[in-house]
């Protein structure tokens, strides 16, 4: 009579990898949670349309162009790259500047002239820059 042993030596293997999957795939998914909650506190940014055009050696014109935020821009300044203010157009208090504005200023040649919006919900945003 033959007698037959059964081998049971790889259960334990088995379930120690199936363990150690478990536990990396609830660890990944915890971290996930974390980075991507972290996420949402991230500013929406504003679409606006600036543009310049020199019209003569001391003079440029800025138009607002548009953009899908442009309902909600109330003040653009312009300042240089001095912090000389160019020019301010547009009034804070709910006031929003029309699209199709254009506003003349006087600027040196070759400086670099940034503009920064002022938005409605408070926030603030750089929505044109660039040596004019």
């Amino acid at each position: 009579m033959a007698f037959t042993r059964k081998n049971e030596d790889a259960v334990s293997p088995v379930i120690g990898v199936i363990l150690m999957v478990a536990i990396t795939v609830i660890l990944a998914a915890v971290i996930a949670a974390f980075v991507f909650g972290m996420a949402g506190n991230i500013q929406k940014t504003h679409t606006v349309a600036v543009t310049a055009q020199r019209t003569d050696g001391s003079h440029v014109v800025f138009t607002l162009s548009g953009g899908q935020d442009a309902a909600t821009l109330e003040v653009i300044n312009f300042t240089t790259s001095t912090n000389a203010t160019v020019g301010t157009f547009g009034t804070t208090g709910g006031s929003i500047l029309p699209v199709g504005s254009m506003y003349t200023y006087y600027a040196q040649t070759n400086s670099q002239v940034v503009g920064v919006g002022y938005f409605t919900d408070g926030t603030t945003q750089v929505i044109y820059s660039s040596t004019i």
